[in-house]
């Protein structure tokens, strides 16, 4: 039993390592991009030794991977993928106050990859044609309960709402004074009337 105590604290002390590792270089990547640091540099800033760090990460591309993979699991725990799509965009500028270094990461390290030679360009892209495809398929559901316009094209329209997110997080880590949650009111206000034709409705949004 004691062993089983033992073992039990050093599983927990190592995961909060880990989570400890994945949070410096959340920030130290929004401040540096991936170019800009090296495995050595979150180590000491994590207070581990470089052996500890690769004990968990074994390469920075492991370690890049992994950050993307707990922003990844933020957007799926702080989301209905089955939800309304005016109700979902609502809700996303709980973001920007909940998980700001997540913001900041992503948008460096995209921006870092954009070149279909970069290492994470493959992640990326599959990443954005999926949140496309999440878009489309709730516009698409929209339109079968007779709540869309069958007008539209879904996918054509996926893409401009997923192009007025990514530039919010970007134009909101530029500025961060801007008035988010204003700006989200006046688009997803803006984006009913336009998938329901009812140009006198005005939606209310949560703050």
């Amino acid at each position: 039993m004691a062993d089983q105590r033992r073992y039990a604290t050093l599983l927990a002390k190592g995961e909060d390592r880990r989570q400890r590792i994945l949070t410096v270089a959340q920030g130290l990547l929004t401040r540096n991009g991936s170019r800009g640091i090296t495995l050595g540099q979150i180590a000491r800033a994590a207070g581990v030794t470089p052996a500890g760090l690769l004990h968990h990460f074994a390469s920075k591309e492991q370690l890049l991977h992994a950050v993307l993979d707990a922003r990844d699991a933020d957007d799926l725990a702080n989301a209905d993928l089955s939800g309304d799509i005016i109700e979902q965009l609502e809700k996303v500028t709980e973001r920007f106050r909940r998980s700001p270094e997540m913001i900041g990461m992503f948008t460096v390290l995209l921006t870092e990859n954009l070149n279909p030679e970069s290492a994470l360009h493959g992640r990326f892209l599959n990443r954005y044609r999926d949140s496309v495809e999440i878009i489309a398929d709730g516009i698409r559901r929209g339109q079968r309960e007779g709540r869309y316009r069958s007008d539209l094209d879904p996918a054509v329209k996926a893409v401009e709402i997923v192009a007025f997110l990514t530039g919010m997080e970007t134009s909101w880590l530029l500025d961060p004074s801007i008035p988010v949650v204003e700006v989200f009111r006046e688009y997803t206000s803006a984006l009913y009337r336009q998938l329901t034709l009812d140009p006198s409705h005005s939606r209310c949004p949560r703050p």
